[in-house]
């Protein structure tokens, strides 16, 4: 694809432009990635594709028009990354796309009462006591909420249980996370207590929150950097004196991390450590598959089928799928096939709360293909599509190491 990147109108060059002319050149207009993305199948429309979105981004760095239709468009994007598993040239389509969201943002800036709602929910969801307290207050008003509001307060929690203190000759870092703390309080607990029954101690940096990723994708760039620079300054002395990874329990936030060193490349205080953070990071799942687990269960199956449900940030973005459903094998669960497994669920981070209508029959679609197999729960590897999911879902919906947490304590 040719490229003929300019200035916008009062002459302020594209940041990034290089980056996004080599994305751009890289893309051959195929359009094998509609055949996998959501929101193409949803709406049928080819603006609502990733080629779409590709040629109204080229158009707006190209000097085109960008208007509130193009915002319109880059918004329905869920950034499941499907397209890029899918694609034969190997195009970056995320990279491209945060450029092309910060571009948009800087020619047309969204009216008061969307930057007021955007901050909000930046604001609420990555300070843990701030969404506490709004987490409280809504499980007492739910009664009373809209269905659209109630759908997103998930009623009682499993409480998280003891973590073990035992200390270990191999030590990892735990992103605690935001949400997760409130949502599933359950889920770092039992990741501590199967990794201590392993012989590995997770420690938490206690200045670390939110790993980023929601600031960084609402449009507020400058802060989500903020957060990775925080996060590395507090987990370095534990990486100094020996922290063997840096382990994530929600994809969502694994996934951010492991680009540390490509969002932080041009800084030049943390681009090296950024880079050395991004290869230590590892999703629970690798840190399990490479560990003996079978010594965590003395039985050789297990009644009742599961169904996974493999987020898109585990399966596209981290390329990890199928790796959950191998440790679950290898404790003998039998794990049902999944109906069109590669496509998101609609939660997406924020999509849920940002675009309702979209993520609702997203979510009631990818039920449909998970429960087909009458399973007696559903598991999956992050959060929020754990939140979204449980809201309609006929069965329990959890982290899956809660369900090898339950395994081994037996």
């Amino acid at each position: 694809m040719q490229t003929h990147i300019k200035p916008d109108s009062d002459g302020v060059a594209v940041p990034r432009a290089a980056v996004a002319e080599a994305v751009l050149r890289s893309c051959v207009h195929c359009g094998f990635c509609n055949a996998t993305c959501p929101t193409y199948q949803l709406l049928g429309d080819e603006l609502d594709g990733p080629r779409g979105r590709i040629y109204l981004i080229k158009q707006m760095l190209e000097g085109g028009d960008a208007t509130e239709t193009t915002r319109t468009h880059l918004d329905r994007c869920l950034t499941c990354r499907s397209c890029e598993t899918t694609c034969p040239s190997g195009v970056q389509y995320h990279t491209l796309l945060d450029i092309g969201r910060a571009e948009i943002e800087r020619r047309v800036p969204r009216s008061p009462p969307q930057r007021l709602f955007r901050w909000a929910l930046r604001f609420v969801l990555t300070r843990p006591m701030v969404f506490r307290g709004v987490l409280v207050m809504g499980r007492l008003l739910r009664p009373w909420l809209p269905a659209a509001l109630r759908d997103k307060v998930p009623g009682a929690v499993v409480p998280p249980g003891r973590r073990p203190r035992t200390h270990h000759r191999r030590k990892m870092l735990l992103l605690e996370g935001c949400v997760q703390r409130s949502l599933s309080p359950n889920t770092n607990a039992a990741a501590a207590r199967v990794l201590d029954r392993l012989g590995i101690e997770l420690l938490s940096a206690p200045g670390v929150q939110c790993c980023g990723a929601i600031d960084y994708h609402l449009d507020a760039r400058a802060a989500g950097l903020a957060h990775a620079r925080r996060n590395i300054d507090q987990w370095w002395p534990a990486i100094e004196s020996g922290a063997e990874v840096v382990v994530q329990t929600a994809s969502g936030c694994g996934a951010f991390v492991k680009e540390y060193g490509e969002i932080l490349a041009d800084d030049p205080l943390y681009a090296v450590k950024a880079k050395r953070i991004s290869a230590m990071a590892l999703d629970l799942v690798e840190v399990l598959r490479a560990e003996p687990v079978e010594s965590l269960s003395a039985a050789n199956s297990h009644p009742g089928a599961l169904a996974f449900h493999c987020p898109c940030t585990l399966q596209h973005a981290q390329r990890l799928g199928g790796a959950v459903e191998g440790v679950l094998n290898r404790l003998g669960f039998k794990v049902a096939p999944t109906r069109d497994g590669h496509l998101c669920c609609g939660s997406a981070g924020t999509y849920s709360v940002t675009q309702p209508a979209l993520a609702r029959e997203l979510r009631d679609r990818k039920l449909t293909a998970l429960q087909e197999s009458d399973p007696t729960q559903i598991v999956t590897a992050n959060i929020g599509c754990q939140v979204h999911l449980a809201s309609a879902a006929r069965v329990p919906v959890t982290h899956w190491i809660e369900l090898v947490d339950r395994l081994a304590a037996n």
